[in-house]
């Protein structure tokens, strides 16, 4: 176990890494409420078509955040959550365009496909407006490129969102790798990601028209949840590029999932570390574990509190329970809101890093095109500019 004022001395190291890589200066009179943070951060949610979005909705009371606009075309999905979460009609707008000239948002929530991150960004950016986007930060890596070229042109934050950075298990394991010799030197990292299908746990119809369209998405699962693995694996290697990329792709539901793959394996090499993703829509269970082996010992997060820390074979494993993240950064909206306002220092690789997605999308990227030719990518050759 740890304390929160433990966790607290090593925010730098991880809860700030929850962010964009950059931390821009605020022009007061672009973010006219910037500095005033007794009221909460006005947000603006585009799209409802994320199953994500439920996060969100019906949060305002914590207090951090006020949703003053929604942007969703489908008229009926938008009244079904009006109902659901008893925010007004009157909030709901058919376009970017109608909710930012009549709400005037601080910052916004991309909940829509991957593919329309890219729009979010061409529309927000040059108004100076903060924006995240669930993860995966882009569908390919030219669409990446623009997004992080506009959000640095117009100096604002570019926040990927992952569930698996807001894990009290994943900070714990990060405290102990970056302490140095409790695992020894790391040699592989294995991450289990996925659940027994979109359709099979229920997800609801229009997430299920873009998350199962390669456009639209990139890819099905190997985009879905492999993402997770780049990420944690990009900043637990400091933002290293692998060597290499090999990956495997299978579609063992073809009834259901007739355009993408729902099953992955990707194989990241470094000189010293291999990193193994399997990202599937066809596990038993739903699972996003983590397991890092040292030298001498291993650190395994099991779930977002669960763990079992081994630092040597003689004395065997033991299971801990991390504590809680602490309060006001403890999940992607406390913190979205903390962002905006405060401006935090950032290193290059840290998990919601602009530095950081560009590399997982790069990864992506690769290992698709692993797949499709049945080759290992070099990345030195298939990234010659980077």
């Amino acid at each position: 176990m740890y304390s929160s004022s433990l966790l607290l001395k090593t925010i730098p190291f991880f809860i700030l890494m929850i962010t964009t890589g950059s931390g821009f200066p605020k022009d007061s009179a672009t973010h006219p409420q910037i500095h005033n943070e007794t009221k909460p951060l006005k947000v603006g949610i585009i799209g409802l078509v994320h199953d994500h979005v439920h996060w969100v909705l019906g949060r305002e009371k914590i207090g951090d955040i006020e949703i003053v606009g929604i942007v969703e075309p489908n008229r009926a999905l938008a009244i079904k959550y009006s109902k659901q979460y008893g925010f007004s009609m009157d909030l709901v707008f058919a376009s970017m365009q109608e909710m930012a000239k009549a709400r005037k948002p601080e910052a916004v929530m991309a909940f829509n496909s991957v593919y329309d991150h890219l729009k979010v960004v061409e529309f927000f950016a040059p108004k100076g407006i903060d924006i995240m986007v669930e993860k995966p930060m882009a569908v390919n890596v030219a669409h990446a490129k623009k997004m992080i070229a506009l959000a640095k042109k117009h100096q604002i934050h570019l926040m990927t969102n992952y569930e698996t950075s807001w894990y009290a298990s994943n900070a714990k394991a990060f405290e102990i790798i970056d302490k140095g010799n409790t695992i020894g030197g790391i040699g592989k990292i294995v991450f289990n990601t996925g659940h027994p299908g979109p359709k099979e746990i229920g997800c609801s119809k229009e997430f299920l028209a873009w998350l199962t369209d390669p456009v639209l998405n990139g890819g099905g699962a190997l985009p879905d949840f492999g993402c997770y693995g780049a990420n944690l694996s990009t900043y637990i290697m400091k933002g290293e590029t692998p060597e290499t990329v090999t990956c495997i792709t299978q579609q063992t539901k073809p009834d259901l999932y007739p355009k993408v793959e729902d099953d992955a394996i990707i194989v990241l090499t470094y000189p010293k570390t291999q990193v193994v993703i399997q990202a599937s829509w066809n596990w038993s269970h739903s699972r996003k574990d983590m397991a890092i082996y040292g030298k001498h010992g291993y650190v395994i997060c099991e779930n977002n509190e669960d763990m079992k820390i081994m630092a040597n074979e003689k004395d065997g494993p033991k299971s801990i329970k991390a504590d809680p993240l602490p309060k006001g950064v403890h999940d992607p909206f406390a913190y979205f809101s903390k962002l905006v306002r405060e401006d935090f220092p950032l290193k290059r690789y840290d998990l919601g890093s602009m530095e950081n997605n560009l590399i997982v999308v790069q990864i992506l990227e690769a290992a698709k095109h692993s797949s499709m030719t049945g080759k290992t990518i070099h990345w030195s050759k298939f990234y010659p500019q980077e």
